[in-house]
């Protein structure tokens, strides 16, 4: 159960696969260092009086708030039985995260991004749902792993407003055209090896944005000396938890299982030629400075082409609004009521309230999503689709992209069409995007942020 946090940590990425890389080392322009060097480590007294122990911009981490976190990470490291860094190394890693954090929930609060209590109760109800618990099984449950259930939604909340505000900053900036999709399929379509998947963890030393020619070349010999330490015999996941900038670097820098193609091409050619075991050259990117371990790898599940089924299909049209600054969740429900309205009363066309209203790409389509398979929307999207008939209208159904209204037009069967590959395609694309993007975004966030280190006294 030492993983139910994690595992309600990650509820807003579910969806869309990966969550976006959120940690980096403090920038030389922006950061004030005292003279006696980093943070020594925080007492666990709980009668220890507090004091600042770093400073994000108008905002302080306390030296109380840090012992617990690191408290934190040091229980779930043990459950998990993962090797554990030297003291230093890890309150240095818990200190950078909470900074990464700290400047991220302050561009939020800037920026108007709300949960309302009544939202955070149904992510937790659903992550509840998902742990095949009860709610108040899962708060026994925590109180007894030593989580407060106070903090835990606190900690939910937090999340799900980095998730609008990535939204709102990054996914809704991501292109893909047409001719991308096209070059994408013909590369898969020549590939003559079997589809493997493969699982890797990864160590990156973080390049700030804008650096000097020096600082470049300092984190360049910093990876160096990781790559000469690996090659000496040393534990890739003691190292990782040690030097790595990456989120991952608490788990031994464990990404898990991916397939080649959805992975930054850098990535995909350097790990295709390494056997379970190896550790790929230092490789930069326009985030840093990265080394991958191909810790396994296994033949994946055969192309949906090949074992392709009739299935039913849908085609289905919405209306979707998300949840903003400047739209609440109550606001988006009482808008949809009001179309829902106009659409019974024939006072409207589906299509035209999609044109004017809707903030989903399919707007200019009138709300046409197209035929979709099962599998292809998220459940709550496709439980509301599969309880309508063709013509019927949904009411609001709140998924984790925001509040929709649902038709279903008609329904067929039929065999994988060129259109899915095309939706699968685009998808993985996506993906690729998504990641470096994130990356990107996290960084100037961080580099951006004012941090002062303070002595203990």
């Amino acid at each position: 159960m030492h993983q139910l946090k994690t595992a309600a940590l990650l509820l807003c990425t579910l969806i869309a696969g990966q969550a976006a890389a959120q940690t980096a080392k403090p920038a030389a322009p922006a950061v004030a260092k005292p003279s006696g060097g980093f943070l020594p480590p925080a007492s666990s007294s709980a009668n220890v009086i507090d004091s600042i122990a770093v400073v994000v911009n108008d905002d302080v981490i306390t030296r109380n708030e840090l012992a617990a976190r690191v408290r934190s990470i040091e229980a779930r490291m043990k459950a998990a039985s993962a090797p554990m860094p030297a003291a230093a190394d890890l309150q240095r890693q818990v200190v950078e995260a909470m900074i990464v954090e700290r400047a991220q929930q302050q561009l939020a609060k800037e920026m108007g991004v709300k949960v309302s209590d009544q939202e955070l109760d149904r992510a937790i109800g659903r992550i509840a749902e998902q742990q095949k618990m009860s709610l108040q099984d899962m708060r026994n449950q925590m109180e007894k792993e030593g989580m407060p259930y106070a903090t835990f939604r606190e900690e939910i909340r937090n999340e799900m407003m980095m998730q609008r505000l990535r939204e709102h900053e990054v996914d809704n900036k991501i292109q893909i055209s047409d001719a991308e999709v096209d070059t994408y399929l013909a590369a898969e379509q020549a590939a003559v090896a079997d589809q493997v998947e493969i699982n890797i963890s990864q160590i990156m030393v973080r390049i700030p944005e804008n650096a000097s020619p020096e600082q470049i070349a300092a984190r360049k010999a910093r990876a160096d000396e990781v790559a000469r330490q690996l090659r000496t015999g040393a534990d890739f996941a003691k190292t990782a938890a040690t030097y790595s900038d990456a989120p991952d670097a608490l788990k031994g820098g464990e990404i898990g299982w991916r397939d080649p193609n959805r992975l930054p091409p850098l990535f995909a050619e350097a790990l295709v030629k390494l056997s379970p075991g190896q550790v790929t050259p230092v490789m930069r990117s326009n985030t840093g400075f990265h080394l991958l371990k191909l810790v396994g790898k296994r033949n994946a599940v055969a192309d949906d082409k090949e074992k392709a089924v009739a299935q039913q299909q849908t085609r289905v049209r919405h209306i979707l609004l998300k949840v903003t600054p400047t739209m609440t969740a109550a606001d988006a429900k009482r808008k949809l009521g009001e179309l829902k309205e106009r659409l019974d009363n024939k006072a409207a066309k589906f299509e035209e309230l999609a044109r004017l209203f809707s903030n989903d790409g399919s707007a200019a389509k009138g709300g046409d999503l197209g035929w979709l398979y099962p599998g292809d929307s998220v459940p709550e999207f496709e439980t509301a689709v599969a309880a309508l008939k063709p013509g019927e209208v949904s009411g609001a159904v709140e998924t984790p992209f925001g509040f929709h209204l649902i038709e279903v037009l008609e329904r067929k069967s039929d065999d994988a069409s060129k259109e899915r590959q095309r939706v699968a395609a685009r998808q993985v694309i996506r993906e690729r995007k998504l990641q470096e993007a994130s990356e990107d975004w996290a960084r100037q966030v961080r580099d951006r942020a004012y941090v002062e280190f303070r002595e203990e006294k």
